[in-house]
């Protein structure tokens, strides 16, 4: 889609929280007083969009100490070389997702030359529960796999009207591109059906005050967006919205899986 690649409008959605992404792919930038944490490089001619949006909301790209990610696919990860390269941040990430990002290739998909990315070497594996600490901001990580072998859901504090308030970015539960069963290739890795299963229970127990994804559509950027510069100041508060999200991919999944095991036989 060609708002994957078009700028973006940066925001802030609340505290030291400020989305610096593409017009449809998230970006978020949690800014502290030692520094800042990127999240996400959207696609790989994003880099240059990011950067102006973090200059837009007010700070240096330069200043960015640590790069985040959500998973290891060519939307999200294509612009981390670029960033990594421009301001000398520490790029930390799951296991899983480690070979993708310094392969940048899909993991199952590898001869699909249309989904690679600029490769980008990982500094530093974060395991589930885990954080990343800087500036007295502290990220949880919780390792959510399916969407891509180490998908990663990251957890955070965020000042909202006065309060508060348990943030969530929700690494992708879609199947998109993902083969779950195949006659002829099999999946799209080894054990990616009992790992979707795993993250929906988990994502079921989880909760948050404010919901957060990867790309725009998905936690309704646009309406939230216009809520807010009409003087709602917890238009992207809604504790209803993760289980929602959950339940709907959930179904999404198994429908999925049926309609490829039927294709398979």
């Amino acid at each position: 889609p060609a708002s994957w690649s078009a700028p973006g409008e940066p925001l802030q959605i609340g505290g030291n929280l400020y989305y610096v992404g593409t017009e449809g792919i998230a970006a978020f930038l949690i800014t502290t007083p030692e520094g800042h944490i990127l999240i996400d490089g959207a696609m790989p001619t994003s880099a240059p969009l990011i950067e102006a949006s973090i200059r837009k909301v007010g700070f240096d790209p330069k200043d960015v100490k640590i790069l985040l990610n959500t998973h290891a696919h060519f939307d999200h990860s294509g612009g981390l070389a670029q960033l990594k390269a421009d301001t000398g941040a520490t790029l930390i990430a799951s296991a899983a997702d480690r070979p993708a990002l310094e392969s940048g290739a899909y993991v199952g998909s590898e001869e699909v030359a249309a989904f690679d990315f600029p490769p980008v070497k990982v500094d530093r594996v974060i395991g589930d529960g885990e954080t990343v600490e800087l500036g007295g901001v502290a990220l949880t990580a919780h390792l959510t796999p399916g969407h891509s072998p180490g998908c990663t859901t990251w957890t955070f504090p965020v000042q909202i009207a006065g309060r508060t308030r348990q943030a969530l970015l929700y690494c992708s539960t879609s199947v998109a591109a993902n083969r779950l069963v195949s006659k002829d290739k099999g999946p799209q890795y080894p054990g990616i059906v009992e790992d979707y299963r795993a993250s929906f229970e988990k994502l079921g127990r989880m909760e948050a005050d404010v919901f957060l994804a990867p790309h725009a559509e998905q936690f309704g950027l646009t309406k939230k967006r216009e809520s807010l510069a009409a003087g709602d100041a917890e238009a992207f508060v809604d504790p209803t919205e993760l289980p929602a999200v959950v339940a709907a991919s959930k179904a999404a999944f198994e429908t999925a899986l049926k309609t490829q095991k039927e294709a398979a036989r």
